[in-house]
């Protein structure tokens, strides 16, 4: 039956019941606002009643400021790859003294396994993990162990296989482009209604789903040059529901522009988001742990811009940015810091490697334990990556399981010609192999052997001593100074030092021993170390 706005009504429907829809006597095709996709992206919707699935709130809440967040992977972090797998490892979460759960993409892709990032069914839950009900037990799970959830969602692209949004209305436009082809239509006739279905999604996971909050993925990619952006419309129906709920939500960007609008207050003309990614940290703790200065490491050679960056919020402040030729960016200025999120390893900087190798595989372990205590010392909201904390041996690399051989040949392609410049051109692990998922697997019982219970021995007393003392994860823009001296970084906090020794000899340093990677002797601290001193 048709409804005013282009809407039709279809027939009501039971529990569990399964139907599609045609167009105008078109092939049948998945419910685009489908909670549930048993058989996958191309077929069958069935009904689930929403009422059903929320879980209940989280009881304590934890401010972002107090905030270690955790990003995993459910295909990857549990043999199992599913939303019951990851909960027998929960309390490994709590113990190591993580606060926040970030997911990422669990929405319907296709095929079993893959990064969630080509998903197309965005309301929901994907089937191979375990679907709806999976995922509301992973919430309650979590909350019962008063970990906060947040779910990574896409709203710049569909993915490739199985999007038959273009036979339904105007969802994309070829007016702007994204990596991934057309942008979704955001600005052009017709927009209003896919914005609505976009905003919608993202509060289905909030509502519907119990979840904390959202990390929303690349928006940079967001073409949008309506009066009203889609991230500021997004953010206002986000706060309206937190007034629904009685409960806080959190929203994170990935954010590539170097503009402080996106986590400025709307009444200062800014999208109002908690905070957003900040890769400049993880490039200059990258380039100066890993000695790398290619591509867009070239813009952190030094350790200069790893001290700007503590102190200023971004390098790329307006400067000269010699990876784009050109100036970029804007100053952060006097906003807090916990409106940054930091991190040393990421499923983007790990996976979109040419073998996912991780920081450890590529700086050692004593250099990776540098890496920990600049972030778990630093201004910012810590996240850390699954596996990271124990220096876990498994790569994680690119991979997908799409249907189309066609579709396959393309991604292997592609990936061949992105690191086709590196010394790993023969080495790529084929995304498409079974095999390449499966090598990325956490191995979970290697935590307790060797190098890998040292790291994640080093990991809790540094996420407790954050905790305990509140000058290390001060946010104020005038809480922390640096300085390089020597060939080691020198950073206060408070009545702290932290000192990174990264020269090849013993750097003398004085004060109350509070924690250290290496012991401290006479000749004091050891090469490739470093320490937390109390002044």
């Amino acid at each position: 039956m048709a409804q005013r706005g282009g809407w039709w009504l279809g027939p009501m429907l039971a529990p569990d019941e399964d139907y599609q829809i045609s167009m105008d006597g078109g092939p049948p095709r998945p419910d685009p606002r489908s909670r549930y996709q048993p058989d996958g992206v191309h077929g069958v919707s069935r009904w689930i009643d929403p009422r059903g699935l929320a879980p209940s709130p989280l009881v304590r809440h934890v401010a972002l400021r107090d905030a270690v967040i955790y990003e995993l992977h459910i295909g990857t972090f549990s043999e199992a790859g599913t939303f019951h797998g990851a909960v027998e490892h929960l309390d490994k979460l709590v113990e190591l003294g993580i606060t926040h759960v970030e997911l990422l993409p669990i929405n319907q892709f296709p095929g079993k396994h893959g990064w969630g990032y080509d998903g197309v069914g965005l309301y929901a839950a994907h089937a191979a993990y375990g679907g709806p009900a999976g995922l509301r037990q992973l919430i309650s799970q979590c909350h019962a162990r008063g970990l906060a959830v947040l779910i990574d969602v896409v709203h710049n692209h569909f993915g490739p296989e199985g999007a038959y949004f273009d036979e339904l209305g105007p969802y994309h436009t070829k007016e702007h482009a994204t990596p991934w082809g057309p942008a979704i239509n955001l600005d052009r006739e017709g927009s209003a209604e896919v914005r609505a279905f976009m905003i919608d999604s993202a509060l289905a996971w909030l509502r519907d789903y119990g979840a904390d909050g959202l990390r929303l993925d690349a928006l940079h990619a967001l073409r949008d040059l309506g009066e009203l952006h889609f991230v500021s419309e997004l953010t206002e129906a986000v706060r309206e529901l937190e007034v629904e709920l009685h409960r806080p939500l959190i929203l994170i960007g990935e954010w590539d522009e170097h503009d402080p609008r996106a986590v400025a207050a709307r009444s200062a003309n800014g999208w109002g988001l908690d905070a957003h990614w900040n890769d400049d940290f993880h490039h200059a703790v990258h380039a100066l742990l890993t000695r790398e200065h290619t591509g867009y490491y070239q813009d952190f050679a030094g350790s200069s811009a790893l001290g700007k960056i503590l102190c200023g919020g971004y390098a790329l402040d307006g400067c000269h940015s010699p990876f784009r030729g050109k100036p970029h960016g804007r100053p952060f200025g006097d906003l807090p810091r916990d409106r940054l999120v930091a991190y040393v390893q990421s499923h983007d900087q790990v996976g979109n490697r040419a073998a996912g190798e991780r920081l450890s595989h590529l700086a050692g372990i004593e250099r990776a334990k540098i890496g920990a205590a600049l972030l778990l010392t630093s201004p910012f909201v810590p996240m850390l990556f699954q596996g990271e904390e124990w220096a876990a041996s498994t790569p994680f690399c690119f991979f997908n399981d799409l249907a189309s051989e066609e579709l396959r040949a393309a991604v292997r392609e592609g990936r061949k010609r992105e690191h086709g410049f590196s010394d790993y051109t023969d080495r790529i692990p084929d995304p498409t192999d079974p095999a390449t998922r499966d090598s990325s697997v956490l191995r979970w019982a290697e935590r307790g052997q060797g190098e890998h219970a040292e790291m994640l021995s080093w990991y809790r007393a540094l996420i407790a001593l954050r905790r305990e003392q509140p000058a290390l994860s001060d946010p104020a823009p005038a809480s922390i100074e640096v300085r390089s001296r020597d060939g080691a970084i020198e950073i206060k906090r408070g009545s702290f030092r932290v000192v990174a020794n990264l020269t090849d000899a013993a750097f003398p340093v004085e004060g109350e021993v509070i924690l250290a990677s290496k012991e401290i002797t006479a000749a004091g601290l050891a090469s490739q170390s470093c320490a937390i001193l109390r002044r």
